[in-house]
């Protein structure tokens, strides 16, 4: 069993469940790389996300990275207090 699922809702949105941790956030990028190139804009939901950790919040990041080099809109929905917080300890919240 897997530690997440990364669930196409088609038109490119996406809801991802489980975990967005370091065991968990390279399976994670390999799975959406291939899922999120052929979209123009995406809208990630992560409500399902119950473990959240620095890890994630690096992927987070690097999908905002990989979606400005295909000229893509990217925007997230219900992150995580646990994201967050990292990313106002780490003064890279308007990143999300």
């Amino acid at each position: 069993m897997s530690d997440f699922e990364l669930k196409d809702k088609g038109e490119g949105r996406f809801a991802l469940q489980g975990a967005m941790s370091f065991t968990t956030a390279q399976n994670i990028l390999k799975q959406s790389e291939r899922a999120f190139a052929r979209h123009g804009a995406l809208e990630i939901d992560l409500a399902g996300v119950g473990k959240a950790d620095s890890a994630g919040l690096a992927l987070i990041i690097e999908w905002k990275s990989q979606a400005s080099a295909r000229g893509a809109d990217i925007r997230f929905r219900n992150v995580p207090e646990s994201l967050l917080a990292i990313a106002r300890t780490s003064e890279v919240q308007d990143l999300i």
